[in-house]
């Protein structure tokens, strides 16, 4: 099977992971996978993140968040740009998640940045998805 959007199987995997209350998620490696898995945890969305195996075996095994009742860190994730319906937002346009609570994952000139960090530095892009 051909998989045509990987970012949104990788969004999948998390949501439906932390939907049934699992401790961790294991997505195929890529270096944009990678880079978002990295912004997941310097946000405070997922615990950590680890590559695995090797070779083309490679896994990102994601550790997910709960806090103290169970409740999962992640309570939403939107695909917003998808393969068949680029989304893109310039600097002025960036949308606020929640009033600020969520955050939007932008692809730019500069790498993937927030949607803080992405207005702090000035610069627009495509946004790839939104977590709540």
């Amino acid at each position: 099977m051909v998989m045509t959007d990987p970012i949104a199987d990788m969004l999948t995997r998390i949501r439906n992971a932390s939907a049934q209350k699992h401790a961790t998620v294991d997505i195929p490696v890529s270096i944009l996978k990678v880079e978002m898995a990295r912004l997941l945890k310097e946000t405070g969305f997922v615990e950590d993140y680890k590559i695995t195996g090797e070779g083309t075996a490679k896994m990102i095994c994601v550790l997910l968040k709960y806090n103290r009742d169970d409740v999962a860190t992640i309570t939403g994730i939107k695909r917003i740009s998808k393969p068949g319906r680029r989304v893109y937002v310039d600097k002025a346009s960036i949308p606020k998640i929640m009033g600020g609570i969520g955050i939007s994952i932008l692809s730019t000139s500069s790498g993937l940045l927030t949607d803080r960090e992405a207005k702090r530095s000035g610069v627009g892009g495509e946004v790839l998805c939104q977590l709540w």
